[in-house]
């Protein structure tokens, strides 16, 4: 009798309870065109862990599963797949091949100008360790890098041709005229391009790159440092890990870029997001140190690298050691996995397999069908850049002949002196933070009556940097008016709840976290152990449901942001504004409420460069556009060094640094270089000696306020170039101490500001921002005594905006769960949040941890206590946005959060 065949083995994504990530994992990868949005993010490591007895047939199925989503009939999206080879290998190198030789056609990325360089320099280093016992290897990394790329074709291609072939004189000085202006000069002018690219995009925020500006310096040290270990041991596991950290940090930039969507056929056809799946052996076993060593650089390099980033899956048998070295991620099952495939960044998600599940036959993974085209993007492109070409010539021929300029100044020509009063504002500082205290003291007590009567009542801490005890104190910091905006909006809810029981009147503990905030991390740490033992059940009023914070972007707040996110907490910003606040486990908890620096600072960039904001040299009635801003920075201070980075990348014309910091911390150092400066009697002769060369500047100020009061005290006295009027344009830092009247006698300041609500006075501004003015006037009123200056600044109108979506999202958490549970909140901030606010519409997108959608922006120009809008951005009422208000605003329509 014949044997019975054995059963051939299940195949498919093993369905252990698989069908969310399943289903999950494809729009991912390529959701529908008009919901490409989600394609900005960088979503987390995935590590899909199988059983000792599943290796290797089970990672063979795993991957075949995923790459049969993504291949059939040729490459749906670009794909990398490492597989287990050699464990010298450097994997970073295997998947930007792959990834640039396997995106579809006409899709983008498809360009990698980043990871070649760095390939081929590493590549270099590798190769020729004894080199630098010798010399410097700078020129011959710049040799070779270039030789390379030319050997590419392209742009250089030609520097490879032969020369003419002449006799004698005529014969040399050609030839050394075809070497030096075909072949040198253009690899040079290339070498230097590059360089300059390379470091100022990412490499020179690096460490191994801070304090050089030139790449193959860079690199040429790097050799030198790691001659001996090379030479000892070609595969040094320290060596390797750097090089394949340097080129995967290299092609993250390269996948980041261009952005999603807008109007550049580049950027409309990026419809999917790269995938890359990496093959774990278990330790010991060929291939895995090579594996654990990618997913090292991949850890390390998303501390820096910009969104969008690719989607990494790792399978397989991941060391106990490497899991540590990724920050020990507790295995969660794959509908949990699920809701991380659309969050950003975060701790790596690590998903173990049962036995079980690998026996049984496995679901298919549908075919991810991102919008393809037909035509290469240059045919767009150039029939974009024909008809551009032939507007601008029209217009031209137009302005010529009916046109002349414009050199009326935005805003006018007054300085901070006009209409100001007669004396500064004064400003009572304990008895004003007394009054909002007590208002929300109040509140509480009327939130615990509801809970007395059986009603559900929750809790929210609220996070401040301390009391303000002085009058600086409280112009230098925007706590007074944070609080008033959070006591109106309990007060609203209060209110609102009497009638209405299916609102969640909230309770507010405001925690002091001292003076910059540097308590911050302590006080979430505190918190988090606080909720560790807080008693469950529907009637504890006590319960903490989520967080307000934080008003400043700093070290401190962006380290509690963290440990809030790791303890999923819901958390809502205020004024923050750095990019860098959403960053790692913050993001997987935080939403931010205000736009971020890196769309401020492209307005503010191009605003600059656009706008007649500078006097005009030789005229006092007469403005032209900067064509040079003078950077003033406080590295330590991560919303200063975040926003000034951000502005000089997107500021089209020239621009110099001084790094300002009167505590004389100028750590880290600035990444242009900058000169270091501690005393606001030198900056203020810097810039008047930067004003000299260069009259039509602005002073671009990212520093705290209360450096930008010593500073303008200090141009007060010295006087040196105070006879023509000074350009400052800052961020929304400002508003704190502009508005109080302190600048009252400095007629020489021309002051331009952002700020996140229109002026009550203004014609655009909604009904509900001239409604919450209003009523924030009835409560100044009501609850001090004496001239607020406040009253068209921005603080109260975004915590009281931002309280609303914290409480709105409390409520429709309890619809589904009685409860109300911290994750039940978060649930609803990811299903998104929509109101017509304070500060304008607010609406955010499902799932994006990122400020609300085109939130508004506005430029501020101060006379005196009294500011007018020179520019603004955004939903300032529900309808209006950023793509139909021209620039700069139309720049960047969808918005994001200093």
């Amino acid at each position: 009798m014949p044997s019975t065949p054995s059963a051939s083995p299940p195949d498919g994504f093993p369905d252990d309870r698989a069908s969310d990530f399943v289903r999950d994992f494809r729009t991912t990868v390529a959701p529908e065109y008009g919901s490409r949005a989600g394609l900005e993010t960088s979503p987390p490591l995935f590590i899909l862990r199988l059983p000792e007895a599943a290796y290797p047939t089970g990672v063979d199925r795993v991957v075949k599963a995923l790459i049969d989503a993504l291949h059939q009939n040729g490459r749906r999206v670009p794909y990398a797949h490492l597989p287990a080879g050699e464990d010298s290998e450097l994997l970073s190198v295997s998947a930007g091949v792959q990834l640039r030789g396997g995106t579809p056609d006409h899709m983008t990325p498809d360009r990698y100008p980043n990871f070649l360089v760095m390939r081929d320099l590493v590549t270099y280093v590798r190769a020729s360790p004894t080199a630098w016992a010798d010399d410097s290897q700078a020129r011959q990394l710049r040799t070779y890098a270039a030789e390379q790329r030319a050997r590419r074709g392209g742009v250089l291609a030609f520097t490879r041709m032969e020369g003419p072939q002449l006799d004698g004189i005529a014969g040399f000085l050609a030839g050394l005229s075809w070497l030096s202006f075909v072949q040198r000069l253009p690899r040079w002018l290339w070498a230097r391009w590059t360089s300059r690219r390379v470091m100022r995009r990412w490499l020179g925020a690096e460490q191994v790159g801070a304090g050089s500006k030139k790449l193959f310096r860079v690199m040429d040290d790097m050799g030198a440092v790691r001659r001996t270990q090379l030479m000892n041991d070609p595969d040094h596991p320290e060596a390797l890990q750097e090089f394949d950290w340097l080129v995967l940090r290299a092609l993250l930039e390269d996948v980041s870029r261009p952005a999603v969507g807008r109007f550049l056929p580049g950027r409309r056809r990026r419809t999917a997001r790269p995938v890359v799946i990496v093959e774990v052996p278990p330790p010991g076993v060929r291939g895995a140190r090579a594996a654990e060593r990618f997913l090292l650089s991949l850890r390390r390099a998303h501390v820096t690298a910009q969104p969008p980033g690719p989607l990494v899956v790792a399978v397989g048998r991941p060391s106990d050691d490497l899991l540590g070295e990724l920050g020990s991620p507790a295995s969660i099952t794959l509908p949990e996995a699920s809701l991380k495939l659309t969050s950003r960044g975060g701790r790596p998600v690590l998903v173990t397999f049962s036995e079980a599940a690998l026996a049984e036959p496995g679901l298919h993974i549908p075919l991810v069908t991102p919008r393809t085209f037909r035509f290469s993007r240059r045919v767009p492109t150039s029939i974009a850049s024909g008809v551009t070409a032939l507007a601008l010539v029209a217009a031209g021929v137009l302005w010529q002949q009916f046109a002349t300029q414009d050199f009326t100044c935005v805003g006018g020509t007054d300085s901070v002196a006009v209409a100001a009063p007669g004396a500064p504002i004064r400003v009572d500082a304990a008895r004003w933070y007394q009054a909002a205290t007590e208002a929300i003291d109040a509140q509480n007590k009327r939130a615990r009556k509801y809970a007395d009567e059986g009603r559900t009542v929750r809790t929210v801490v609220v996070y401040v940097s301390k009391k303000p005890e002085t009058v600086d104190e409280t112009r230098f910091d925007g706590t007074i008016p944070e609080l008033r905006g959070i006591a109106m909006w309990q007060e609203q809810l209060n209110r609102d709840a009497a009638p209405d029981t299916s609102l969640v009147p909230l309770i507010v503990d405001v925690q002091e976290t001292g003076d910059g905030f540097r308590n911050a991390k302590a006080k979430a740490e505190e918190l988090v152990r606080r909720i560790s033992q807080e008693r469950e059940g529907a009637g504890n009023p006590d319960k903490v449901v989520g967080v307000l914070a934080y008003a400043q972007s700093r070290e401190e707040t962006q380290d509690a942001l963290q440990v809030l996110g790791r303890a999923g907490i819901p958390t809502v910003g205020t004024t923050a504004t750095a990019d860098e606040m959403v960053e790692g486990e913050a993001g997987d908890s935080y939403w931010p409420f205000t736009p971020s620096n890196s769309r401020e600072a492209r307005i503010e960039a191009d605003f600059a460069h656009q706008k007649n904001i500078v006097a005009r040299h030789g005229s006092e009635d007469e403005c032209v556009p900067a064509q040079h801003a003078i950077v003033i920075e406080s590295s330590p201070d991560l919303y200063s060094r975040s926003l000034s980075a951000r502005f000089i990348e997107d500021f089209p014309g020239t621009y110099q640094v001084l790094n300002f910091n009167q505590g004389g911390d100028f750590t880290p150092a600035p990444a242009s270089g900058a000169e270091n400066l501690k005393s606001a009697d030198v900056l203020a002769r810097r810039i008047c000696e930067a004003l000299g060369q260069e009259p039509e500047s602005v002073v671009y100020w990212s520093a705290r306020a209360r450096d930008f009061t010593a500073f303008v005290n200090s141009m007060h006295r010295e006087g040196t170039c105070t006879t023509d009027d000074i350009t400052v344009l800052g961020g929304n830092e400002l508003t704190n101490v502009a508005q109080t009247g302190v600048f009252k006698d400095k007629d020489w300041l021309r002051l331009y500001y952002s700020a996140h609500r229109l002026p009550s006075t203004d014609e655009r501004a909604s009904a509900k921002t001239r409604q919450f003015v209003d009523d924030y006037t009835d409560f100044v009123e009501r609850t001090t005594e004496g001239t607020d200056p406040w009253r068209q600044d921005g603080h109260s109108a975004v915590s009281y905006d931002a309280f609303h979506v914290l409480s709105q999202a409390v409520t429709g958490a309890r619809r589904a769960d009685p409860d109300v549970s911290r994750q039940s909140v978060l649930l609803e901030l990811q299903n998104g949040v929509r109101f017509d606010g304070a500060t304008g519409f607010v609406s955010y997108a499902e799932d994006v941890h990122s400020p609300p959608v085109d939130k508004t922006l506005v430029l501020l120009r101060q006379l005196a206590n009294l500011p007018e809008a020179v520019l603004t951005c955004g939903a300032y009422r529900q309808g209006a946005s950023s793509a139909e208000q021209g620039q700069p605003c139309a720049e960047n329509p969808s918005g994001s959060g200093g």
